[in-house]
């Protein structure tokens, strides 16, 4: 496919994918997705994207920021081809909607954007929609410690919270020991996700993100355990239990 004279990279994606949606020339892959076979790609791209910047790779961020609006272009073509919109009224949509939230900067109306004004605002929207409970809109997708905290946070605005961290710290004991007396495998599962919920609880009532924090010690635990590997080699399963936890000392004290 060659490149149209003044054609802008984004009219460039956009004549590409429609080339591979269509029905008699187009790619039989492409032709074959839908919103929910691409779903999980969309979401794939996003944590790619947040991969390189903890990784502080500017040009991988530079490719997977493209895969990323690819999954935008994707879903806009499959719904223009339904006659629901294009990538435009996308596009649109995001304008109106930024310039909406930042009325101290896009009107007249001054002052400056915190997070209270900025989630008032997002409430306001959700009331022109028609929703019901401070909770919807809380995407089902996201990952479960993101979206317990999102929960928290609307039922915060409404009161509904403890007024200081004591209170998630007791819960946090209280389903710890209802776990350890949980007797069967339903019972074990529902505990265990109360004491997760109920942690995350208490890192929010500390300021932290429970997402941010956990992806943390993943990399902290895998840095550590391919330390532990490269100082005992092929070794290092044999070892026992007493000789790995030393050499999981030494790596934290070299680090």
């Amino acid at each position: 496919m060659t490149e149209t004279p003044n054609q802008s990279p984004i009219e460039r994606l956009l004549a590409i994918m429609a080339r591979l949606r269509d029905p008699e020339r187009g790619c039989e892959w492409d032709l074959a997705q839908d919103f929910a076979s691409i779903a999980p790609y969309t979401i794939e791209e996003a944590y790619e994207v947040a991969d390189a910047i903890a990784r502080g790779d500017m040009a991988d961020l530079r490719d997977e920021l493209g895969d990323l609006l690819l999954q935008v272009v994707f879903h806009a073509r499959m719904a223009e081809e339904a006659g629901l919109f294009a990538f435009t009224d996308v596009a649109n949509a995001i304008n109106t909607k930024m310039e909406a939230r930042h009325p101290h900067i896009f009107a007249s109306t001054g002052g400056t954007m915190d997070e209270a004004r900025w989630e008032d605002l997002k409430a306001k929207e959700r009331e022109a929609k028609g929703v019901v409970s401070a909770l919807d809109g809380v995407a089902l997708a996201l990952p479960a410690l993101m979206r317990a905290e999102k929960l928290q946070k609307r039922a915060a605005r409404t009161g509904f919270d403890w007024p200081d961290p004591s209170g998630s710290e007791a819960k946090i004991a209280e389903e710890i020991e209802e776990l350890k007396t949980a007797s069967s495998d339903e019972q074990k599962v529902e505990e265990a996700g109360d004491l997760l919920f109920a942690a995350v609880n208490f890192v929010r009532a500390h300021g932290i993100s429970a997402e941010d924090a956990l992806r943390s010690a993943n990399a902290k635990f895998e840095r550590r355990f391919r330390g532990m590997e490269a100082l005992a080699g092929s070794d290092f399963p044999s070892l026992s239990l007493e000789a790995q936890e030393d050499l999981w000392q030494r790596v934290k004290q070299g680090e």
